[in-house]
Protein backbone atom coordinates (compact mmCIF):
# COMPACT_ATOMS: atom_id res chain seq x y z
CA UNK A 1 0.00 0.00 0.00
CA UNK A 2 1.24 3.46 -0.87
CA UNK A 3 0.17 6.01 1.73
CA UNK A 4 -0.70 9.53 0.65
CA UNK A 5 2.00 12.08 1.37
CA UNK A 6 1.41 14.71 4.04
CA UNK A 7 1.81 17.61 1.63
CA UNK A 8 -0.82 16.12 -0.65
CA UNK A 9 -3.21 15.74 2.27
CA UNK A 10 -2.75 19.38 3.20
CA UNK A 11 -3.35 20.38 -0.39
CA UNK A 12 -6.60 18.44 -0.41
CA UNK A 13 -7.76 20.09 2.79
CA UNK A 14 -7.12 23.55 1.39
CA UNK A 15 -8.85 22.61 -1.82
CA UNK A 16 -11.90 21.28 -0.06
CA UNK A 17 -12.45 24.64 1.66
CA UNK A 18 -11.51 26.86 -1.27
CA UNK A 19 -15.13 27.72 -2.06
CA UNK A 20 -15.78 28.76 1.56
CA UNK A 21 -17.13 32.27 1.99
CA UNK A 22 -14.06 33.83 3.72
CA UNK A 23 -11.78 32.81 0.84
CA UNK A 24 -14.28 34.12 -1.68
CA UNK A 25 -14.50 37.43 0.18
CA UNK A 26 -10.71 37.77 0.09
CA UNK A 27 -10.77 37.07 -3.64
CA UNK A 28 -13.53 39.65 -4.08
CA UNK A 29 -11.50 42.24 -2.19
CA UNK A 30 -8.43 41.55 -4.33
CA UNK A 31 -10.56 41.77 -7.47
CA UNK A 32 -11.97 45.11 -6.37
CA UNK A 33 -8.52 46.56 -5.69
CA UNK A 34 -7.14 45.36 -9.04
CA UNK A 35 -10.17 46.66 -10.92
CA UNK A 36 -10.07 49.97 -9.09
CA UNK A 37 -6.42 50.47 -10.03
CA UNK A 38 -7.20 49.62 -13.64
CA UNK A 39 -10.08 52.13 -13.66
CA UNK A 40 -7.83 54.86 -12.30
CA UNK A 41 -5.19 54.18 -14.95
CA UNK A 42 -7.82 53.98 -17.68
CA UNK A 43 -9.41 57.29 -16.70
CA UNK A 44 -6.03 59.00 -16.54
CA UNK A 45 -4.96 57.50 -19.88
CA UNK A 46 -7.99 59.13 -21.53
CA UNK A 47 -8.37 62.35 -19.62
CA UNK A 48 -4.74 63.49 -19.33
CA UNK A 49 -4.13 63.73 -23.12
CA UNK A 50 -7.52 65.38 -23.64
CA UNK A 51 -6.83 67.85 -20.82
CA UNK A 52 -3.64 68.87 -22.60
CA UNK A 53 -5.61 69.79 -25.74
CA UNK A 54 -8.98 70.86 -24.34
CA UNK A 55 -9.96 73.08 -21.43
CA UNK A 56 -12.51 70.44 -20.49
CA UNK A 57 -11.61 66.85 -21.46
CA UNK A 58 -15.22 66.22 -22.51
CA UNK A 59 -15.80 69.48 -24.37
CA UNK A 60 -15.05 68.54 -27.98
CA UNK A 61 -17.12 71.58 -29.02
CA UNK A 62 -13.91 73.61 -28.55
CA UNK A 63 -12.39 72.00 -31.64
CA UNK A 64 -12.47 73.64 -35.03
CA UNK A 65 -14.51 72.05 -37.79
CA UNK A 66 -11.33 70.68 -39.39
CA UNK A 67 -10.20 69.16 -36.08
CA UNK A 68 -13.60 67.50 -35.56
CA UNK A 69 -13.25 65.89 -38.96
CA UNK A 70 -9.64 64.78 -38.64
CA UNK A 71 -9.43 63.58 -35.03
CA UNK A 72 -11.62 60.47 -35.54
CA UNK A 73 -9.77 59.73 -38.79
CA UNK A 74 -6.41 59.89 -37.01
CA UNK A 75 -7.75 57.65 -34.27
CA UNK A 76 -8.99 55.17 -36.86
CA UNK A 77 -5.58 55.18 -38.53
CA UNK A 78 -3.87 54.32 -35.22
CA UNK A 79 -6.38 51.54 -34.58
CA UNK A 80 -5.84 50.17 -38.08
CA UNK A 81 -2.09 50.00 -37.44
CA UNK A 82 -2.68 48.16 -34.14
CA UNK A 83 -5.15 45.69 -35.64
CA UNK A 84 -2.94 44.92 -38.63
CA UNK A 85 0.08 44.39 -36.36
CA UNK A 86 -1.68 42.15 -33.79
CA UNK A 87 -4.83 40.92 -35.57
CA UNK A 88 -5.53 37.89 -33.37
CA UNK A 89 -5.18 39.70 -30.04
CA UNK A 90 -7.07 42.74 -31.29
CA UNK A 91 -10.17 40.64 -31.92
CA UNK A 92 -10.21 39.36 -28.31
CA UNK A 93 -11.72 42.47 -26.73
CA UNK A 94 -15.19 43.80 -26.02
CA UNK A 95 -18.25 42.72 -24.08
CA UNK A 96 -19.31 40.11 -26.63
CA UNK A 97 -15.87 38.53 -26.39
CA UNK A 98 -16.12 38.60 -22.59
CA UNK A 99 -19.36 36.62 -22.69
CA UNK A 100 -17.84 34.24 -25.21
CA UNK A 101 -14.88 33.59 -22.90
CA UNK A 102 -17.32 32.95 -20.07
CA UNK A 103 -19.41 30.49 -22.08
CA UNK A 104 -16.75 28.63 -24.04
CA UNK A 105 -13.43 29.13 -22.21
CA UNK A 106 -14.41 28.86 -18.51
CA UNK A 107 -13.75 32.57 -18.04
CA UNK A 108 -10.05 32.42 -18.99
CA UNK A 109 -9.14 35.79 -20.52
CA UNK A 110 -5.56 36.25 -21.76
CA UNK A 111 -3.62 39.10 -20.18
CA UNK A 112 -2.78 40.30 -23.70
CA UNK A 113 -6.51 40.97 -24.22
CA UNK A 114 -6.52 43.26 -21.19
CA UNK A 115 -3.61 45.27 -22.56
CA UNK A 116 -5.17 45.43 -26.02
CA UNK A 117 -8.53 46.63 -24.66
CA UNK A 118 -6.82 49.28 -22.57
CA UNK A 119 -4.83 50.67 -25.49
CA UNK A 120 -7.46 50.49 -28.24
CA UNK A 121 -10.30 51.89 -26.12
CA UNK A 122 -8.07 54.76 -25.00
CA UNK A 123 -7.26 55.59 -28.61
CA UNK A 124 -10.93 55.48 -29.61
CA UNK A 125 -12.01 57.76 -26.75
CA UNK A 126 -9.13 60.24 -27.10
CA UNK A 127 -9.79 60.61 -30.82
CA UNK A 128 -13.44 61.46 -30.21
CA UNK A 129 -15.23 58.41 -31.57
CA UNK A 130 -18.87 58.34 -30.52
CA UNK A 131 -18.48 55.55 -27.98
CA UNK A 132 -18.47 54.95 -24.22
CA UNK A 133 -15.81 54.00 -21.72
CA UNK A 134 -17.94 51.76 -19.45
CA UNK A 135 -17.90 48.73 -21.77
CA UNK A 136 -14.08 48.69 -21.93
CA UNK A 137 -14.02 49.31 -18.18
CA UNK A 138 -16.14 46.21 -17.59
CA UNK A 139 -13.86 44.15 -19.83
CA UNK A 140 -10.77 45.46 -18.03
CA UNK A 141 -12.23 44.63 -14.64
CA UNK A 142 -13.28 41.17 -15.77
CA UNK A 143 -9.95 40.47 -17.48
CA UNK A 144 -7.95 41.68 -14.48
CA UNK A 145 -10.00 39.48 -12.16
CA UNK A 146 -9.67 36.50 -14.51
CA UNK A 147 -5.91 37.02 -14.57
CA UNK A 148 -5.91 37.05 -10.75
CA UNK A 149 -7.76 33.73 -10.68
CA UNK A 150 -5.39 32.21 -13.22
CA UNK A 151 -2.34 33.28 -11.21
CA UNK A 152 -3.80 31.79 -8.03
CA UNK A 153 -4.88 28.67 -9.96
CA UNK A 154 -8.37 28.77 -8.47
CA UNK A 155 -11.10 26.42 -9.73
CA UNK A 156 -12.98 27.45 -12.85
CA UNK A 157 -16.21 28.19 -10.99
CA UNK A 158 -14.29 30.68 -8.83
CA UNK A 159 -12.87 32.36 -11.95
CA UNK A 160 -16.44 32.79 -13.15
CA UNK A 161 -17.36 34.45 -9.87
CA UNK A 162 -14.23 36.61 -10.02
CA UNK A 163 -15.33 37.93 -13.40
CA UNK A 164 -18.62 38.92 -11.78
CA UNK A 165 -16.61 40.70 -9.08
CA UNK A 166 -14.55 42.58 -11.68
CA UNK A 167 -17.67 43.59 -13.59
CA UNK A 168 -19.40 44.95 -10.50
CA UNK A 169 -16.24 46.78 -9.48
CA UNK A 170 -15.91 48.42 -12.91
CA UNK A 171 -19.50 49.73 -12.95
CA UNK A 172 -19.15 50.86 -9.34
CA UNK A 173 -15.94 52.76 -10.07
CA UNK A 174 -17.34 54.30 -13.27
CA UNK A 175 -20.52 55.76 -11.78
CA UNK A 176 -19.95 55.49 -8.00
CA UNK A 177 -22.90 53.12 -7.92
CA UNK A 178 -21.75 49.96 -6.09
CA UNK A 179 -25.19 48.39 -5.72
CA UNK A 180 -26.00 48.91 -9.41
CA UNK A 181 -22.65 47.32 -10.22
CA UNK A 182 -23.55 44.24 -8.19
CA UNK A 183 -26.96 43.88 -9.86
CA UNK A 184 -25.45 44.48 -13.30
CA UNK A 185 -22.88 41.72 -12.77
CA UNK A 186 -25.56 39.26 -11.66
CA UNK A 187 -28.10 40.30 -14.28
CA UNK A 188 -25.97 40.73 -17.39
CA UNK A 189 -22.73 38.76 -16.90
CA UNK A 190 -23.42 35.88 -14.51
CA UNK A 191 -27.11 35.63 -15.51
CA UNK A 192 -28.05 34.36 -12.06
CA UNK A 193 -28.47 35.47 -8.47
CA UNK A 194 -26.80 33.30 -5.83
CA UNK A 195 -26.49 33.97 -2.11
CA UNK A 196 -22.86 32.86 -1.95
CA UNK A 197 -22.03 35.06 -4.94
CA UNK A 198 -23.48 38.28 -3.57
CA UNK A 199 -21.01 38.83 -0.73
CA UNK A 200 -17.70 38.73 -2.68
CA UNK A 201 -19.27 40.75 -5.51
CA UNK A 202 -20.46 43.41 -3.04
CA UNK A 203 -17.03 43.55 -1.41
CA UNK A 204 -15.40 43.98 -4.80
CA UNK A 205 -17.78 46.78 -5.84
CA UNK A 206 -17.27 48.69 -2.59
CA UNK A 207 -13.48 48.27 -2.71
CA UNK A 208 -13.24 49.62 -6.26
CA UNK A 209 -15.48 52.59 -5.50
CA UNK A 210 -13.50 53.40 -2.35
CA UNK A 211 -10.20 53.21 -4.24
CA UNK A 212 -11.54 55.46 -6.99
CA UNK A 213 -12.80 58.03 -4.47
CA UNK A 214 -9.48 57.95 -2.61
CA UNK A 215 -7.27 58.43 -5.66
CA UNK A 216 -9.28 60.67 -7.99
CA UNK A 217 -11.69 62.18 -5.47
CA UNK A 218 -15.46 61.88 -5.40
CA UNK A 219 -17.36 63.57 -8.18
CA UNK A 220 -20.96 62.78 -9.06
CA UNK A 221 -21.18 61.14 -12.45
CA UNK A 222 -24.00 63.57 -13.30
CA UNK A 223 -25.22 66.78 -11.69
CA UNK A 224 -28.82 65.75 -11.02
CA UNK A 225 -31.27 68.46 -9.85
CA UNK A 226 -33.82 67.63 -7.14
CA UNK A 227 -37.18 66.64 -8.57
CA UNK A 228 -40.39 64.73 -7.99
CA UNK A 229 -43.31 63.78 -10.19
CA UNK A 230 -45.86 66.56 -9.79
CA UNK A 231 -49.04 64.70 -10.66
CA UNK A 232 -50.23 61.17 -11.40
CA UNK A 233 -51.75 62.64 -14.53
CA UNK A 234 -48.24 62.56 -15.98
CA UNK A 235 -48.07 58.76 -15.82
CA UNK A 236 -49.50 58.25 -19.35
CA UNK A 237 -46.75 60.55 -20.60
CA UNK A 238 -44.18 58.47 -18.71
CA UNK A 239 -45.65 55.32 -20.25
CA UNK A 240 -45.38 56.84 -23.73
CA UNK A 241 -41.77 57.71 -22.93
CA UNK A 242 -41.15 54.03 -22.15
CA UNK A 243 -42.64 52.94 -25.47
CA UNK A 244 -40.60 55.51 -27.39
CA UNK A 245 -37.38 54.50 -25.67
CA UNK A 246 -38.16 50.84 -26.44
CA UNK A 247 -38.59 51.62 -30.13
CA UNK A 248 -35.33 53.62 -30.19
CA UNK A 249 -33.53 50.80 -28.34
CA UNK A 250 -34.77 48.29 -30.93
CA UNK A 251 -33.62 50.60 -33.74
CA UNK A 252 -30.21 50.95 -32.06
CA UNK A 253 -29.82 47.17 -31.73
CA UNK A 254 -31.03 46.40 -35.26
CA UNK A 255 -28.73 48.97 -36.83
CA UNK A 256 -25.73 47.67 -34.90
CA UNK A 257 -26.51 44.03 -35.73
CA UNK A 258 -26.93 44.84 -39.41
CA UNK A 259 -23.58 46.63 -39.41
CA UNK A 260 -21.89 43.70 -37.64
CA UNK A 261 -22.47 41.70 -40.82
CA UNK A 262 -19.63 43.74 -42.35
CA UNK A 263 -17.17 42.17 -39.90
CA UNK A 264 -15.51 40.22 -42.73
CA UNK A 265 -14.70 43.46 -44.53
CA UNK A 266 -11.00 44.44 -44.23
CA UNK A 267 -10.32 46.27 -41.01
CA UNK A 268 -8.71 49.24 -42.74
CA UNK A 269 -11.92 49.85 -44.68
CA UNK A 270 -14.24 49.44 -41.70
CA UNK A 271 -12.25 51.70 -39.38
CA UNK A 272 -11.68 54.34 -42.06
CA UNK A 273 -15.44 54.40 -42.69
CA UNK A 274 -16.11 54.69 -38.95
CA UNK A 275 -13.71 57.63 -38.65
CA UNK A 276 -15.18 59.36 -41.67
CA UNK A 277 -18.77 58.96 -40.43
CA UNK A 278 -17.93 60.21 -36.95
CA UNK A 279 -15.88 63.14 -38.21
CA UNK A 280 -18.46 64.22 -40.76
CA UNK A 281 -21.38 64.20 -38.32
CA UNK A 282 -19.22 65.84 -35.63
CA UNK A 283 -18.72 68.83 -37.90
CA UNK A 284 -22.38 69.62 -37.26
CA UNK A 285 -22.91 68.02 -33.85
CA UNK A 286 -19.59 67.90 -31.95
CA UNK A 287 -21.49 66.84 -28.80
CA UNK A 288 -21.60 63.25 -30.10
CA UNK A 289 -17.82 62.93 -29.75
CA UNK A 290 -16.44 61.05 -26.76
CA UNK A 291 -18.49 59.94 -23.78
CA UNK A 292 -20.63 63.09 -23.77
CA UNK A 293 -21.27 63.32 -20.02
CA UNK A 294 -21.14 67.11 -20.20
CA UNK A 295 -24.02 67.06 -22.68
CA UNK A 296 -25.96 64.66 -20.47
CA UNK A 297 -25.54 67.18 -17.65
CA UNK A 298 -27.03 69.89 -19.85
CA UNK A 299 -30.03 67.72 -20.71
CA UNK A 300 -30.62 67.06 -17.01
CA UNK A 301 -30.56 70.78 -16.37
CA UNK A 302 -32.95 71.36 -19.28
CA UNK A 303 -30.64 73.93 -20.90
CA UNK A 304 -30.59 72.51 -24.45
CA UNK A 305 -33.06 73.69 -27.07
CA UNK A 306 -35.57 71.25 -28.51
CA UNK A 307 -34.20 71.52 -32.06
CA UNK A 308 -30.68 70.68 -30.89
CA UNK A 309 -31.98 67.76 -28.81
CA UNK A 310 -33.72 66.24 -31.83
CA UNK A 311 -30.64 66.68 -34.03
CA UNK A 312 -28.34 65.15 -31.43
CA UNK A 313 -30.72 62.23 -30.92
CA UNK A 314 -30.80 61.36 -34.60
CA UNK A 315 -27.04 61.78 -34.93
CA UNK A 316 -26.18 59.66 -31.89
CA UNK A 317 -28.81 57.03 -32.63
CA UNK A 318 -27.36 56.49 -36.11
CA UNK A 319 -23.62 57.05 -35.68
CA UNK A 320 -22.93 55.07 -32.50
CA UNK A 321 -24.44 51.68 -33.50
CA UNK A 322 -22.81 51.93 -36.93
CA UNK A 323 -19.28 52.56 -35.68
CA UNK A 324 -19.66 49.96 -32.93
CA UNK A 325 -20.89 47.49 -35.52
CA UNK A 326 -17.89 48.35 -37.66
CA UNK A 327 -15.70 47.18 -34.79
CA UNK A 328 -14.43 50.28 -32.99
CA UNK A 329 -13.26 48.72 -29.69
CA UNK A 330 -15.19 50.72 -27.11
CA UNK A 331 -18.49 50.58 -25.23
CA UNK A 332 -22.16 51.30 -25.67
CA UNK A 333 -23.37 51.77 -22.09
CA UNK A 334 -22.47 55.47 -22.08
CA UNK A 335 -24.09 56.13 -25.48
CA UNK A 336 -27.31 54.42 -24.34
CA UNK A 337 -27.45 56.78 -21.36
CA UNK A 338 -26.77 59.72 -23.71
CA UNK A 339 -29.57 58.68 -26.07
CA UNK A 340 -31.98 58.01 -23.22
CA UNK A 341 -31.27 61.43 -21.69
CA UNK A 342 -31.99 63.11 -25.03
CA UNK A 343 -35.28 61.27 -25.47
CA UNK A 344 -36.33 62.08 -21.92
CA UNK A 345 -35.40 65.73 -22.25
CA UNK A 346 -37.41 65.98 -25.46
CA UNK A 347 -40.41 64.48 -23.67
CA UNK A 348 -39.95 66.89 -20.80
CA UNK A 349 -39.90 69.94 -23.06
CA UNK A 350 -42.77 68.78 -25.24
CA UNK A 351 -44.82 67.95 -22.15
CA UNK A 352 -44.19 71.41 -20.77
CA UNK A 353 -45.50 72.99 -23.99
CA UNK A 354 -48.56 70.73 -24.20
CA UNK A 355 -49.68 70.84 -20.57
CA UNK A 356 -51.81 73.63 -19.20
CA UNK A 357 -50.17 73.32 -15.78
CA UNK A 358 -46.63 72.85 -14.50
CA UNK A 359 -45.18 69.42 -15.16
CA UNK A 360 -42.22 67.72 -13.54
CA UNK A 361 -38.68 68.98 -14.03
CA UNK A 362 -37.15 68.10 -17.40
CA UNK A 363 -34.32 66.40 -15.50
CA UNK A 364 -36.79 63.81 -14.19
CA UNK A 365 -37.74 62.80 -17.71
CA UNK A 366 -34.09 62.78 -18.78
CA UNK A 367 -33.21 60.41 -15.93
CA UNK A 368 -36.20 58.18 -16.75
CA UNK A 369 -35.06 58.05 -20.36
CA UNK A 370 -31.53 57.08 -19.29
CA UNK A 371 -32.73 54.23 -17.12
CA UNK A 372 -35.26 52.99 -19.67
CA UNK A 373 -32.72 53.00 -22.51
CA UNK A 374 -30.08 51.21 -20.48
CA UNK A 375 -32.60 48.58 -19.40
CA UNK A 376 -33.95 48.05 -22.92
CA UNK A 377 -30.60 47.75 -24.73
CA UNK A 378 -28.78 45.71 -22.07
CA UNK A 379 -31.80 43.75 -20.81
CA UNK A 380 -30.92 44.85 -17.29
CA UNK A 381 -34.09 46.38 -15.80
CA UNK A 382 -33.20 45.93 -12.13
CA UNK A 383 -29.66 47.26 -12.60
CA UNK A 384 -31.05 50.28 -14.44
CA UNK A 385 -33.59 51.01 -11.69
CA UNK A 386 -30.97 50.73 -8.95
CA UNK A 387 -28.63 52.94 -10.98
CA UNK A 388 -31.32 55.63 -11.17
CA UNK A 389 -31.75 55.51 -7.41
CA UNK A 390 -28.01 55.69 -6.70
CA UNK A 391 -27.32 58.41 -9.28
CA UNK A 392 -30.12 60.66 -8.03
CA UNK A 393 -30.17 59.74 -4.34
CA UNK A 394 -33.88 60.46 -4.69
CA UNK A 395 -36.49 57.79 -3.88
CA UNK A 396 -39.06 59.74 -5.89
CA UNK A 397 -37.46 58.29 -9.03
CA UNK A 398 -38.46 54.71 -8.16
CA UNK A 399 -42.18 54.77 -9.04
CA UNK A 400 -41.99 56.50 -12.45
CA UNK A 401 -38.68 54.72 -13.11
CA UNK A 402 -40.29 51.31 -12.70
CA UNK A 403 -43.04 52.24 -15.14
CA UNK A 404 -40.69 53.57 -17.83
CA UNK A 405 -38.23 50.69 -17.47
CA UNK A 406 -40.84 47.93 -17.54
CA UNK A 407 -42.59 49.37 -20.59
CA UNK A 408 -39.36 49.92 -22.53
CA UNK A 409 -38.29 46.35 -21.77
CA UNK A 410 -41.65 44.92 -22.80
CA UNK A 411 -41.52 46.91 -26.04
CA UNK A 412 -38.11 45.52 -26.98
CA UNK A 413 -38.69 41.93 -25.82
CA UNK A 414 -42.33 41.42 -26.85
CA UNK A 415 -42.77 43.52 -29.97
CA UNK A 416 -39.24 43.23 -31.39
CA UNK A 417 -38.20 39.90 -29.80
CA UNK A 418 -34.69 41.15 -29.00
CA UNK A 419 -32.49 39.94 -26.12
CA UNK A 420 -29.69 42.13 -24.80
CA UNK A 421 -27.42 43.63 -27.44
CA UNK A 422 -24.52 41.52 -26.13
CA UNK A 423 -26.41 38.25 -26.55
CA UNK A 424 -27.66 39.40 -29.95
CA UNK A 425 -24.07 40.04 -31.03
CA UNK A 426 -23.03 36.55 -29.92
CA UNK A 427 -25.98 34.96 -31.70
CA UNK A 428 -25.02 36.85 -34.85
CA UNK A 429 -21.70 34.96 -34.65
CA UNK A 430 -23.50 31.62 -34.22
CA UNK A 431 -22.81 31.50 -30.47
CA UNK A 432 -25.08 31.58 -27.43
CA UNK A 433 -24.08 32.58 -23.92
CA UNK A 434 -27.20 31.36 -22.15
CA UNK A 435 -26.91 28.07 -20.30
CA UNK A 436 -29.57 25.51 -19.54
CA UNK A 437 -30.56 25.28 -15.84
CA UNK A 438 -28.56 22.06 -15.35
CA UNK A 439 -25.39 23.55 -16.86
CA UNK A 440 -25.86 26.77 -14.92
CA UNK A 441 -26.23 24.94 -11.61
CA UNK A 442 -23.25 22.65 -12.21
CA UNK A 443 -21.05 25.57 -13.26
CA UNK A 444 -21.26 27.00 -9.75
CA UNK A 445 -19.18 24.25 -8.13
CA UNK A 446 -15.71 22.83 -8.78
CA UNK A 447 -14.98 19.11 -8.89
CA UNK A 448 -12.67 19.58 -5.91
CA UNK A 449 -15.60 20.54 -3.69
CA UNK A 450 -17.49 17.31 -4.42
CA UNK A 451 -14.89 14.62 -5.08
CA UNK A 452 -14.42 11.69 -2.72
CA UNK A 453 -11.02 12.01 -1.05
CA UNK A 454 -11.10 8.80 0.96
CA UNK A 455 -9.11 6.46 -1.24
CA UNK A 456 -5.88 4.46 -1.03
CA UNK A 457 -3.29 3.63 -3.67
CA UNK A 458 -1.73 0.23 -4.10
CA UNK A 459 0.21 -1.74 -6.70
CA UNK A 460 -1.70 -4.41 -8.58
CA UNK A 461 0.19 -7.19 -6.81
CA UNK A 462 0.14 -7.34 -3.00
CA UNK A 463 0.16 -9.79 -0.11
CA UNK A 464 -3.11 -10.81 1.54
CA UNK A 465 -1.93 -9.34 4.85
CA UNK A 466 -1.21 -6.02 3.15
CA UNK A 467 -4.65 -6.09 1.56
CA UNK A 468 -6.26 -6.64 4.96
CA UNK A 469 -4.33 -3.69 6.38
CA UNK A 470 -5.43 -1.58 3.41
CA UNK A 471 -9.09 -2.43 4.00
CA UNK A 472 -8.77 -1.59 7.69
CA UNK A 473 -8.51 2.08 6.68
CA UNK A 474 -12.06 1.81 5.31
CA UNK A 475 -11.41 3.53 1.99
CA UNK A 476 -14.24 4.36 -0.42
CA UNK A 477 -12.08 3.64 -3.48
CA UNK A 478 -8.91 1.73 -4.26
CA UNK A 479 -6.61 3.23 -6.87
CA UNK A 480 -4.57 0.45 -8.47
CA UNK A 481 -1.18 1.37 -9.92
CA UNK A 482 0.10 -0.97 -12.62
CA UNK A 483 3.48 0.69 -12.19
CA UNK A 484 4.90 3.53 -10.13
CA UNK A 485 3.95 6.25 -12.63
CA UNK A 486 0.70 5.36 -14.35
CA UNK A 487 -2.48 4.46 -12.43
CA UNK A 488 -4.30 1.59 -14.06
CA UNK A 489 -7.84 1.47 -12.70
CA UNK A 490 -10.11 2.22 -9.79
CA UNK A 491 -12.16 -0.37 -7.93
CA UNK A 492 -14.52 -0.42 -4.93
CA UNK A 493 -13.01 -2.01 -1.78
CA UNK A 494 -15.94 -4.38 -1.28
CA UNK A 495 -14.73 -6.46 -4.23
CA UNK A 496 -11.39 -7.03 -2.50
CA UNK A 497 -13.04 -7.64 0.85
CA UNK A 498 -15.28 -10.37 -0.60
CA UNK A 499 -12.33 -11.93 -2.38
CA UNK A 500 -10.28 -12.11 0.83
CA UNK A 501 -13.21 -13.69 2.68
CA UNK A 502 -13.33 -16.52 0.12
CA UNK A 503 -9.59 -17.27 0.22
CA UNK A 504 -8.29 -19.84 2.64
CA UNK A 505 -4.58 -19.42 2.07
CA UNK A 506 -2.59 -16.29 2.72
CA UNK A 507 -0.81 -15.62 -0.54
CA UNK A 508 -0.12 -12.95 -3.13
CA UNK A 509 -3.19 -11.28 -4.68
CA UNK A 510 -3.22 -9.92 -8.21
CA UNK A 511 -5.85 -7.19 -8.45
CA UNK A 512 -5.63 -7.35 -12.23
CA UNK A 513 -6.70 -10.99 -12.25
CA UNK A 514 -9.31 -11.21 -9.49
CA UNK A 515 -12.99 -10.75 -10.47
CA UNK A 516 -14.05 -7.21 -9.69
CA UNK A 517 -15.79 -4.11 -11.05
CA UNK A 518 -13.10 -1.85 -12.46
CA UNK A 519 -13.20 1.71 -13.72
CA UNK A 520 -10.66 2.97 -16.21
CA UNK A 521 -8.71 6.00 -15.04
CA UNK A 522 -9.95 9.16 -16.77
CA UNK A 523 -8.43 12.30 -15.27
CA UNK A 524 -9.82 15.80 -14.98
CA UNK A 525 -8.22 18.92 -13.51
CA UNK A 526 -9.22 19.90 -9.98
CA UNK A 527 -9.99 23.36 -11.39
CA UNK A 528 -12.79 22.07 -13.63
CA UNK A 529 -16.45 22.65 -12.79
CA UNK A 530 -19.04 19.93 -12.31
CA UNK A 531 -20.49 20.90 -15.68
CA UNK A 532 -17.16 20.24 -17.37
CA UNK A 533 -16.93 16.93 -15.51
CA UNK A 534 -20.38 15.85 -16.69
CA UNK A 535 -19.51 16.83 -20.26
CA UNK A 536 -16.33 14.72 -20.09
CA UNK A 537 -18.25 11.76 -18.71
CA UNK A 538 -20.72 11.96 -21.56
CA UNK A 539 -17.99 12.34 -24.19
CA UNK A 540 -15.79 9.51 -22.83
CA UNK A 541 -18.80 7.39 -21.83
CA UNK A 542 -17.48 6.84 -18.31
CA UNK A 543 -19.13 7.14 -14.92
CA UNK A 544 -16.05 7.92 -12.78
CA UNK A 545 -13.33 10.55 -13.06
CA UNK A 546 -10.05 10.86 -11.19
CA UNK A 547 -9.45 14.44 -10.08
CA UNK A 548 -5.87 15.46 -10.75
CA UNK A 549 -3.66 18.26 -9.41
CA UNK A 550 -1.39 20.40 -11.56
CA UNK A 551 1.51 18.12 -10.58
CA UNK A 552 -0.32 15.02 -11.79
CA UNK A 553 -1.25 13.64 -8.36
CA UNK A 554 -4.66 12.02 -7.99
CA UNK A 555 -6.63 13.97 -5.40
CA UNK A 556 -9.94 12.14 -5.37
CA UNK A 557 -12.70 10.39 -7.28
CA UNK A 558 -15.88 11.87 -8.75
CA UNK A 559 -18.80 9.76 -9.96
CA UNK A 560 -21.82 10.53 -12.08
CA UNK A 561 -24.12 9.65 -9.18
CA UNK A 562 -22.41 12.29 -7.01
CA UNK A 563 -23.07 14.95 -9.66
CA UNK A 564 -26.69 13.88 -10.00
CA UNK A 565 -27.17 13.97 -6.23
CA UNK A 566 -25.59 17.42 -6.05
CA UNK A 567 -27.97 18.77 -8.67
CA UNK A 568 -31.09 17.30 -7.07
CA UNK A 569 -30.24 17.84 -3.38
CA UNK A 570 -27.12 19.83 -2.64
CA UNK A 571 -27.02 22.90 -4.88
CA UNK A 572 -25.69 26.05 -3.27
CA UNK A 573 -28.38 28.73 -3.76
Amino acid sequence: MIKQQLTLQHFRERLSHFDALPQLVILGLASGVITGLLMVLFRLAVELPLSAWLANPENFEELTVLERLTWPLIGSAVLIAIYLTWPRIARQVGMANLLQRMAYHQGYIPFSSLVMQFVTASVALISGHSVGREGPAVFLGAAGSSWLGQQLKVPNNSIRLLIGCGTAAAISAAFHTPLAGVIFAMEVILLEYTLIGFTPVIVSAVAADLLMRTTLGYHDAFDVPPFTINSLAELPWVMLLGVTVGVCAAAFSHLMLQTVRLSQTPVWLRFSLAGLITGTVACFYPQIMGVGYDTIGETLAGSLELQLLVGLLLAKLIVTPIILGLGIPAGLIGPTLFIGALIGSIFGQVGTHLADSNVSHIGLYAMLGMGAMMAAVLNAPLAALVALLELTGNPNIIFPGMIAIVISNLTVRYFFNLPSIFLSSLQAQGLDYRQEPLAQALSRAAVGSLMERNFVSTPSSLQASTASQLLSEQPVWILVDENSDTPSFVMPPKELQDYLARKEEKQTIDLLEMPAERFDVTTISFRATLHEALQMMNERQVSLLCVQSNQGDILGMLTRSQIEYYYTHKQTP
